[in-house]
């Protein structure tokens, strides 16, 4: 009986010099919690707090992965050393499969975004705190959706920021056609690099969601109905889910106009207006001439046209209202959350509608929510420091299909891949059962595991020293006619041995 592989090697990086980054012990890769790790089919981004170094490989003539062909581009952002900054987030952005860059978020509040040849695209402030993960998702327009959504999803602790998917790519499109260099193998030493870089401050929402507790991450999961007796408006509402110490799992209801609310409206106007009555009717009465014992709050004084200068980036911004600073943070509206204590949330994944995350905690377990009725669906256990990525793969493989015919998203289900790092393995389960045929829980998996979200799968062992990863959802252009569907895949990186595979889409 011939062994079978579940994994296809794509490149090895073993040729490229990461000593900066601290290679050459053992387990270099997992051990250091300040590595960050941005992965795509052909090229990997691997930063720590100073330094970001970018890998480009290729494959020889045989189809094997050939090391001496690997191209690396180092990156060292301006950081600043009087408030400790330091890189605290990567990831890759995709406009297309031949143009992308490299998002990064800092400890300071800083999004930058760089090309993959080395130069700085766009840099902006977002909030004060450090930047936890950078979260890029998309969805697209089909019978069940009104609308497309692509967004990208800044998180920190105890806020979430979101930028518009098209607002990102109308910047990066106008970068780079504005730019005559921007490949792998040409000269960064022209100049250019500093007087490339747009000015532009892209727009974006920024809403508080520390109600329970600052959180460890976050996600957007994506539109929701507006709240009761909610005046219909063009704003739309959104869907937040975080994790965190105080609360394994919060959910917020993200709305940007907080005065189309009617109860609100009522409140603002009734509310006031009677205590102002009631304040002047005591003060007729008893004459009340006390001195107030508590000091006046300070408040923000209104401020006309002014500007402000960025003193590392040498931008100026131009405000001409005080609104733009006063209602840049809005409140989140809390709608349920889970308080387990000592459990603590730790990360959080998505599935590619959103409609459910998958959540590790603090005692080795796995929550699978069902992000729109708010429920765990499922419960995983002895899985300490697991990492999880939803994956889309193919039930079983269909020989009469021509080689040409190219996979629709019907062809693919929703699998949900454990990593599990104690126990060197990683582990497959279904997550749905919608596109499964019924033969293939009878003749292949025991009933013990046949539960509401289906049976383990596989389990594929994973050597020590390696990583999981996954590449971020890619932008649509507005023009485009690509009709082929790109599935959702997860990668190793073993940084032991600098191998790069992909786990095969065919279950069997």
């Amino acid at each position: 009986m011939s062994r079978r592989y579940h994994t296809t090697e794509l490149g090895c990086i073993a040729g490229v010099d990461l000593s900066d980054l601290g290679a050459g012990k053992e387990g270099w890769l997992v051990e250091n919690a300040n590595l960050l790790v941005s992965l795509d089919t052909r090229s990997l981004a691997i930063a720590n707090r100073s330094l970001i170094l970018l890998i480009q490989w290729s494959n020889s003539r045989d189809g094997r992965a050939d090391p001496d062909n690997n191209r690396t581009v180092k990156i060292l952002p301006d950081l600043s050393p009087i408030e400790a900054e330091y890189i605290s987030a990567v990831e890759s952005l995709f406009l297309d499969d031949d143009t992308k860059v490299l998002a990064v978020g800092t400890s300071c509040g800083y999004l930058l975004i760089y090309s993959f040849s080395g130069r700085l695209i766009h840099r902006q402030f977002v909030n004060s705190g450090r930047i936890l993960k950078l979260r890029v998702r998309g969805i697209k327009q089909d019978l069940t959706r009104d609308a497309s959504s692509e967004e990208v999803c800044v998180v920190m602790p105890g806020v979430i920021a979101r930028f518009e998917g098209s607002d990102i790519m109308n910047l990066l499109q106008r970068w780079f056609h504005g730019t005559p260099s921007r490949f792998w193998d040409e000269d960064l030493d022209d100049g250019s690099s500093e007087d490339s870089r747009t000015v532009a401050r892209l727009p974006y929402q920024l809403w508080n969601v520390s109600k329970y507790g600052l959180c460890a991450d976050a996600a957007i999961t994506g539109v929701m109905p507006p709240p009761l007796m909610e005046i219909q408006s063009s704003q739309r509402y959104y869907r937040a889910v975080t994790v965190g110490d105080d609360a394994v799992i919060s959910a917020f209801r993200l709305s940007v106009d907080k005065s189309r609310s009617l109860v609100g409206a009522i409140l603002s106007k009734v509310v006031p207006a009677t205590f102002s009555t009631i304040a002047s009717f005591s003060k007729l009465i008893w004459r009340s001439e006390e001195k107030p014992t508590k000091k006046p709050e300070a408040k923000f004084q209104p401020f006309a046209k002014c500007e402000i200068i960025d003193s590392r980036s040498g931008f100026i911004f131009r405000v001409t209202s005080s609104s733009n600073y006063q209602q840049l943070l809005f409140t989140a509206s809390p709608l349920t959350c889970l308080k387990d204590h000592p459990r603590k949330g730790e990360k959080l994944t998505l599935s590619p509608s959103g409609t459910l995350a998958a959540v590790t905690d603090s005692l080795g377990r796995i929550l699978l929510l069902d992000t729109q009725a708010l429920v765990v669906v499922r419960l995983w256990k002895g899985y300490r420091e697991a990492c999880c990525f939803f994956v889309e793969m193919l039930a079983s493989k269909d020989n009469s299909r021509p080689a040409s015919y190219e996979y629709s998203k019907s062809d693919y289900c929703l699998c949900l891949a454990i990593h599990a790092p104690r126990k060197g393995i990683v582990e497959v389960v279904f997550s749905s059962m919608l596109h499964l045929p019924k033969d293939l829980f009878s003749l292949h998996f025991s009933p013990v595991w046949q539960m509401r979200t289906g049976p383990r799968l596989l389990t594929v062992p994973c050597p020590r020293g390696s990583k999981i990863l996954q590449p971020t959802y890619r932008f649509t252009p507005a023009m485009s006619s690509s009709s082929s569907y790109v599935p959702l895949e997860v990668f190793f990186l073993n940084g032991d041995s600098g191998q790069v595979s992909v786990l095969n889409r065919f279950i069997h």
